[in-house]
């Protein structure tokens, strides 16, 4: 009888060891090596984590904005590390020169084919029970941004081009292109 083949679980000094240039994200002991992000997306990256760094300027707001790679220790264990795309986080206490220890309020992931399955499913589930508040998943390929608002338990739809309101931000609107 074969023995049943036993997964091994990685930790953030896995991920800590790896070449440089090469990143991965861990979720629940697994890797999950990132491949380089094309063109669109670090356009559509950029541009959200622009209009947002702005208006977060603008408004004298203390909540901070950081684009990947930003180290996200999102549970208080060796076995979770995420690289979101815009992360911003309200609460000082929770950042350090490592990065953000907690759930940031607010999270955008732009959607890589090779990123869809966990930006979907794994991360979905992770960051809801971690505490994040709001979760977007913008989908170049489908032109269109889910928001997640898991304090008011809303899920919602936007096709690209239409004004995609914050949940965190009252007032604040967001036009994915």
């Amino acid at each position: 009888m074969d023995a049943l083949r036993k997964e091994e679980i990685y930790t953030i000094d896995d991920i800590y060891a790896l070449p440089d240039g090469e990143r991965a994200e861990l979720i629940d002991g697994k890797i999950y090596y990132m491949a380089p992000p094309s063109r669109t997306h670090q356009r559509i990256s950029g541009k959200l984590y622009q209009t947002i760094a702005n208006y977060i300027d603008s408004t004298g707001g203390e909540c901070e904005i950081y684009a990947a790679p930003f180290a996200v220790f999102l549970n208080d264990d060796d076995i979770n590390y995420l690289e979101p795309d815009i992360s911003v986080i309200c609460d000082q206490s929770k950042l350090d020169d490592k990065g953000c220890h907690g759930a940031p309020d607010w999270v955008i992931e732009v959607v890589s084919p090779s990123s869809k399955p966990r930006d979907y499913m794994a991360k979905l589930f992770k960051y809801r029970n971690a505490g994040v508040m709001e979760y977007w998943i913008v989908d170049p390929d489908k032109q269109m941004t889910m928001v997640y608002g898991f304090e008011k338990d809303i899920v919602e739809q936007y096709n690209f081009g239409e004004d995609v309101p914050s949940g965190i931000y009252e007032g604040f609107v967001i036009k994915v292109e």
